[in-house]
């Protein structure tokens, strides 16, 4: 599969480098390290949040870092989780001695390295505390996970967590409000078309022309069923469908909705996608609070889409509309 690079093996710190120069004034790189913050980090009596993994999967993580949202990004090289000593590097960077809180997907990699890091900080008297997402209804275990993988859901807790970072929050308060949007928060995505890792140069699987998968992994992990393609209404009727058995919701529940695009998916798709989701939630009694389509959590170039819905009470609508300056998740 072509790609847009120089040498695969560097594509991590050239992409670092460019997000750099196409945010100056809002980002910078800890040197030494594949460790992104906020510009102004570690930011004066305010608990720093910290969150990352393998890279491939932009604009997440790096571009959701600003005020209101993360302090800081920690990128693994592509679909890797970052190591040990670099998620350290991260927590250092933000810690203001009010605490650092780490948004954690739950990949085992992520989840071992996330947490090894968090007890040498810990050790060296930081205080932490973290969340595991876990929000696709797909499957209960794959390749990567134990337990339900975390995957556009994700940028929600980022949002919400942040925004409570932003507004004084403590540690404690952080993390009750990461946890309680976890809890409410639920995605399933699927693929037509495969990605390549640009080490590989090959596709990580394959689909037949007529041929798309239900519930897969951004990483390419395997989902519920491979199908004969189907049309946007009855792709979005399957992905809600099972969100909503998921959530057993009550008729009038205000909901978020994110029609998220796997990185090749045009917004014309995503738009007719986000048409009839907008629908069937309409019918079944639900009130769309905000909506937001386009690229949140990629997969490379892959093919396909997610929903997330996100549960919403005032707490959480208030925290979703604080204001935003992340590149890639700009709230007034």
């Amino acid at each position: 599969m072509k790609k847009i690079i120089n040498d695969p093996n560097e594509v991590v710190q050239e992409m670092i480098a460019g997000m750099i120069s196409a945010s100056p004034n809002q980002l910078k790189q800890v040197e030494g390290t594949t460790v992104i913050t906020r510009k102004d980090a570690p930011v004066e009596n305010k608990v720093g949040i910290v969150s990352g993994g393998g890279s491939g999967h932009e604009p997440a993580h790096a571009g959701y870092i600003g005020k209101g949202m993360l302090d800081a990004a920690v990128l693994g090289e592509v679909f890797t989780s970052p190591s040990v000593d670099q998620v350290y590097e991260g927590i250092k960077a933000v810690d203001s001695g009010k605490g650092v809180f780490l948004v954690i997907k739950n990949y085992t990699g992520d989840v071992l390295n996330f947490e090894m890091a968090a007890e040498l900080a810990e050790a060296e008297g930081m205080k932490v505390a973290q969340v595991i997402v876990n929000d696709d209804v797909a499957v209960e275990d794959s390749s990567f996970t134990t337990g339900r993988r975390g995957i556009a859901g994700t940028v929600f807790v980022h949002k919400i967590a942040g925004a409570k970072a932003e507004l004084g929050g403590t540690l404690e308060e952080v993390k009750e409000i990461a946890e309680k949007t976890v809890a409410n928060v639920r995605s399933m995505g699927m693929a037509i078309s495969p990605c390549a890792i640009p080490a590989a140069g090959e596709a990580s699987f394959t689909l037949a022309e007529n041929e798309m998968e239900i519930g897969i992994g951004i990483h390419g992990e395997p989902g519920i069923e491979r199908q004969k393609i189907a049309t946007a209404a009855e792709i979005a009727d399957e992905l809600t469908g099972k969100i909503l058995d998921d959530m057993k919701l009550n008729k009038a529940d205000e909901l978020a909705v994110m029609i998220n695009g796997l990185g090749s998916t045009p917004n014309m798709e995503l738009f007719i996608i986000n048409e009839k989701v907008q629908k069937t939630l309409k019918e079944k009694g639900f009130h769309v609070y905000r909506t937001f389509v386009g690229e949140y959590m990629t997969a490379l170039e892959m093919g396909g889409c997610s929903v997330t819905l996100l549960k919403l009470d005032k707490e959480l609508k208030e925290l979703l509309d604080h204001a935003s300056d992340a590149p890639n998740f700009f709230v007034r």
